[in-house]
């Protein structure tokens, strides 16, 4: 069974919620150990006095500020401990803001927050159908592991609440620190913004993030693989070349035609069909777009609906409307 993170409260207004905290992620790379070439003898680090060469007590090291004259201000470790913002176990909801206001740079990492107890159902639900109606999100405040956040307390078509761990304000570069200066602008012509209007039309999907994988990953897998089994390696192929354009309106208008022609949605997306009376049919679409048809038809309890009962709850209430209509 999966273990939470965290343990507290979810705190708006008055309100308070004890939840507890699940990672939403998961690190699926490969991880290497460092080995000796010719002998396989594990590599192993060690604190070494820079000074001296002699290896270091972990005990017995500290840490240093370096200051601009190069000398360190040495700070011990309980020092830190000290100053740390200590165990809160709330997290304090301090305003409510619309999801597409929070530029997707401030988001750092994913978790999932659930009741921590039944008796608590009630009061989640309560925050959770009252940020989908509004489509607002929860700016909040917590600690964990002695480590002040920010984050955004948010709503899902799954029906549990996110919350996303987000930057601080001083954590973020603007362009023109990052880059050193901002490219400079240059206005396109008229027929070529219609060609790239033209082009991104074509090239519109559905977002679905099953179609999108780590290739490196799977390779670098297959690659121990073969290597296990005495097989040789396959290299990767050498990418292509990038495209000479001589022409940006040549380039673009080359573009749309490769994708043949210039409206609708890119080849391979998914094309609902449609039933009566133009509706799109309900088995063709994925939950969240049925979680949104519920919401508009404000059908109760959709929160909690899985996809075969948002089909039906869908289903009847078009039949209602049929009926009231006739």
């Amino acid at each position: 069974m999966a273990r939470p993170i965290w343990r507290g409260s979810l705190n708006f207004g008055l309100v308070t919620v004890p939840v507890e905290l699940y990672s939403a992620t998961a690190d699926h790379s490969i991880h290497f150990r460092q080995l000796e070439r010719g002998t396989g003898d594990r590599v192993r680090y060690q604190r070494v006095n820079e000074r001296t060469g002699k290896e270091v007590n972990y005990d017995d090291v500290v840490k240093g500020y370096e200051l601009e004259d190069g000398n360190y201000v040495v700070i011990d470790p309980t020092e830190l401990d000290e100053i740390a913002p200590g165990r809160s176990r709330t997290i304090n909801i301090e305003a409510f803001v619309g999801m597409a206001e929070i530029d997707p740079i401030y988001f750092q990492k994913s978790y999932w927050l659930a009741p921590s107890d039944e008796d608590f159902a009630r009061a989640y639900s309560l925050l959770l159908q009252a940020m989908q109606q509004t489509n607002r999100t929860g700016i909040a405040r917590f600690v964990m592991r002695n480590r002040e956040h920010v984050a955004a307390v948010r709503a899902t078509t799954d029906g549990v609440l996110a919350l996303d761990t987000l930057l601080f304000a001083a954590d973020v570069r603007a362009p023109r620190d990052a880059m050193g200066s901002l490219p400079e602008a240059a206005e396109p012509a008229g027929n070529e913004v219609d060609m790239a209007i033209q082009l991104i039309d074509s090239m519109s999907a559905d977002w679905d993030p099953e179609q999108y994988h780590d290739t490196y990953n799977e390779r670098v897998q297959q690659l121990v693989a073969d290597k296990a089994a005495g097989r040789s390696a396959t290299p990767a192929a050498e990418p292509d070349e990038p495209t000479k354009v001589v022409d940006l309106f040549d380039a673009l208008s080359a573009s749309v035609r490769g994708r043949g022609g210039g409206s609708g949605r890119s080849r391979g997306s998914r094309q609902p069909q449609h039933g009566q009376q133009g509706q799109p049919e309900l088995s063709q679409l994925r939950k969240s777009e049925l979680h949104e048809m519920a919401r508009e038809a404000n059908i109760a309890g959709r929160s909690k609906m899985d996809r075969d009962e948002l089909e039906t709850a869908l289903r009847d209430h078009a039949a209602d409307r049929t009926r009231s209509a006739s």
